[in-house]
């Protein structure tokens, strides 16, 4: 019987771009990016992304607000290796009373799909450890 694949569902249009280099502490034994550090590279882009949109960070270490990733999803389609840079397309989508979620659609330098991604960001309180409201204003920059 077949095991039912992660299936990361692309929006139509991306509202933001990035390029990420391949770094030689990304590689695992296989000799290509590791599915550990795919999740750094994913982190990196998505702070990227944030900042665009006037986060300036996923926490804040005065207010102690932020975000917190409650899921990823991770789609690989291809290989990346040391000395790619790696073109990430970012949207928010999915928004809901706390939170929303990013979809990340990776190629390579070359053009080649590399991975398809999405993240569960909730809003976050540090300091009562509890989901708080997605602000009005971040909704806004996100749509």
């Amino acid at each position: 019987k077949n095991m039912p694949r992660v299936k990361v569902a692309l929006p139509d249009t991306f509202s933001f771009i990035t390029k990420i280099p391949v770094r030689i502490t990304d590689l695992n034994y296989g000799g290509h990016v590791g599915n550990d550090a795919m999740l750094g590279i994913l982190h990196e882009a998505r702070v990227h992304f944030l900042r665009s949109i006037g986060v300036p960070n996923d926490y804040d270490a005065v207010t102690k607000l932020g975000l917190i990733m409650v899921d990823v999803a991770v789609e690989y389609k291809g290989e990346a290796f040391h000395g790619d840079v790696l073109r990430v397309q970012m949207a928010g989508n999915d928004l809901n009373k706390y939170g929303f979620d990013v979809v990340y659609h990776v190629h390579n330098q070359a053009g080649k799909e590399v991975a398809r991604a999405k993240t569960g960001m909730l809003c976050f309180d540090y300091n009562t450890h509890k989901l708080r409201l997605l602000p009005e204003e971040l909704a806004a920059q996100l749509q």
